[in-house]
């Protein structure tokens, strides 16, 4: 395929090869109209090169929009590096990262994503000071998944207003696929307020953990569900906090909930599945509005930590995601199509003023000075 074709709705990719260190990596850099692009950093075994490139791609476009609906001066953009976190991490392979970062002069910003820590990047800054997520012993704003799952959690209090009238949470069933460090604090926050909760994950130890969590908190009712199983389960909210994908031609016509709201990137297959959905009487939280906390908060680091910034902009995701179902009620179209158009008419209305500031007014923190 023409790699111009693959790659004209981008601005930037850029092909890393360090034979010395190992790394091979893909810098996909989407839109900066709204400011210098910014994306995680994952690492895994991808079976080719292909597939490493269209993740990137992907990745990288639902960074700009997810930029947008959550109101930053930055863009998208999306780093992958090929190879598996188990084996191939060396601290050389992320300083030469590092150094490729740099090479960008500022247009780009990166951080963790799956396969990675911040621990890596620690490794990463001595060649850039372009990293954002560091451990707070370095200088960041510590754990990003503190506000996504708080972001969930907003997201599924307006989604519990449009569905009954109510923010009220405690009284509904979750099922809830993935106990990763976001899905885990979901989880134990529904459980706070007297949710019952299906769920679904493959590490027993989170299981056993979140089990143990409810006997303190004085709600035991969870279900542990096998596997797919869990797109079956008669619950109220639908919770993916796992892979992206799972919305597909298959699991829609498994799927017995009112609304999904979850933190996985990218959850529906294809866009058309979200109108599947609508037609299905299901109500789609679109995952890039509702899981921007941690981008929130790795974004708010290159102003200077501050925790308390950081949930006020997180605790706007209610409202936004409020807007994104009212237009889609009222133009019935997909909360997709929603959202997407937000954020398309937000990427035009700031053209001008971006291009003005970034030439004349760039923060103190932008390395192209």
């Amino acid at each position: 395929m023409d790699i111009f074709t693959e790659i004209k709705s981008h601005e930037q990719v850029v092909i890393c090869n360090d034979p010395n260190t190992g790394l091979k990596a893909i810098i996909a850099i989407h839109n900066t109209t709204l400011g210098p692009a910014t994306g995680g950093c994952r690492m895994y075994p991808y079976k080719s090169f292909d597939a490493a490139l269209n993740d990137a791609l992907r990745l990288s476009k639902g960074m700009t929009y997810k930029c947008a609906a959550a109101d930053l001066d930055f863009g998208g953009g999306k780093t992958v590096i090929i190879g598996d976190p188990a084996k191939d991490k060396t601290p050389e392979l992320f300083r030469s990262l590092g150094q490729y970062i740099n090479s960008l002069n500022g247009r780009y910003y990166t951080g963790t994503d799956m396969g990675t820590t911040p621990e890596d990047f620690v490794h990463a800054m001595k060649e850039t000071n372009c990293i954002v997520g560091l451990p707070e012993e370095y200088g960041g704003s510590g754990d990003s998944s503190i506000p996504t799952a708080h972001g969930v959690v907003y997201g599924i209090k307006a989604t519990s207003e449009v569905l009954d009238g109510s923010k009220s949470i405690g009284e509904k069933s979750y099922a809830i696929q993935g106990l990763g460090k976001v899905g885990f604090k979901v989880a134990e926050q529904l459980l706070e307020e007297g949710a019952s909760l299906f769920v679904s994950e493959i590490n027993p130890h989170a299981i056993d953990a979140l089990i143990k969590r409810g006997k303190e908190i004085g709600n035991e009712f969870i279900k542990v569900v096998s596997g797919n199983d869990i797109y079956g389960v008669d619950a109220d909210v639908f919770v993916p906090c796992a892979l992206g994908g799972i919305i597909n031609d298959e699991t829609i016509e498994r799927l017995k909930v009112k609304a999904i709201v979850g933190s996985a990137n990218n959850q529906l297959l294809e866009d058309y599945h979200g109108d599947v959905l609508l037609k299905k009487g299901i109500l789609y939280a679109p995952d890039y509005i509702v899981n921007a906390g941690g981008l929130i908060q790795v974004a708010d680091e290159l102003y200077g930590p501050n925790k308390q910034r950081v949930m006020k902009k997180t605790k706007a995701i209610y409202t936004s995601l409020l807007e994104i179902y009212r237009t889609a009620e009222n133009m019935h179209i997909s909360t997709i199509q929603s959202a997407n158009q937000f954020c398309e008419q937000r990427l035009e209305m700031r053209k001008q003023r971006n291009s003005f500031f970034s030439h004349h007014r760039r923060p103190k923190w932008d390395v192209r000075h």
